[in-house]
């Protein structure tokens, strides 16, 4: 692994928009891919017509385009998040369970999923903070988090309270175990691993920096 230090491609930080075009850039060309509720359903809006990239949606269809705007908003065309988008042509409909066969079948390439936490070897914690008037529902996470070949996760990369929420260990309830193999933050790209967590580049800050705000031990890109 090489020792230089990782490579700040901004200025500052990034925000929910720019971040989604950065996690689009990246999806291959091709791919099939489930989209999270919350921040991962904007990179809808940002995959091109070359990358010939098929969205699935939870709730049963395969080719959603972005979400819907104005006149295109039809209130039966929703994601999972409830979301009005858009269909591209060819797209397809079909039963809850159909759908999660495709999740828990490994025929998604890739899923984008928020997160309350992600731990240094990959595990996911995104569906409960263990308070307790919070309402469980873990939903279709845990089926995408184990199914999808590649699990990216959105987030932030402090709480409001400025702690990490990548952490050594997760310390929330977990979804999954080692699937997550990319952290999109606002601060710094990381590339998580059995032989622990690689910055690939950062957003406003120095690999330093980074370090100084993540609890664990770090690794410079290339």
């Amino acid at each position: 692994m090489s020792t230089q230090t990782s490579i700040q491609t901004s200025e500052e930080p990034l925000g929910r928009d720019e971040l989604a075009q950065l996690v689009a850039r990246d999806i291959a060309p091709g791919s099939f891919v489930n989209l999270g509720i919350g921040q991962p359903t904007l990179v809808s809006n940002y995959l091109t017509e070359e990358q010939n990239i098929t969205l699935h949606t939870e709730n049963g269809m395969l080719g959603m385009g972005p979400a819907a705007e104005g006149d295109e908003i039809d209130g039966d065309l929703i994601n999972a998040g409830k979301i009005p988008v858009t269909e591209l042509p060819g797209a397809s409909y079909f039963h809850h369970a159909d759908s999660f066969a495709i999740m828990r079948g490994g025929h998604l390439d890739i899923c984008v999923l928020g997160a309350f936490q992600v731990s240094a070897t990959g595990d996911l914690a995104n569906w409960h903070t263990g308070a307790p008037d919070a309402i469980p529902a873990v939903g279709g996470a845990m089926d995408l988090a184990t199914g999808a070949k590649d699990v990216f996760v959105m987030m932030t990369l402090l709480t409001r309270e400025g702690v990490s929420k990548l952490v050594e260990q997760c310390t929330y309830p977990l979804t999954g175990v080692g699937c997550v193999t990319r952290v999109y933050t606002d601060k710094a790209v990381f590339l998580t691993g059995s032989d622990g967590v690689t910055v690939r580049e950062t957003f406003g800050c120095t690999f330093e920096e980074i370090q100084e705000f993540v609890p664990l031990p770090l690794k410079p890109g290339a």
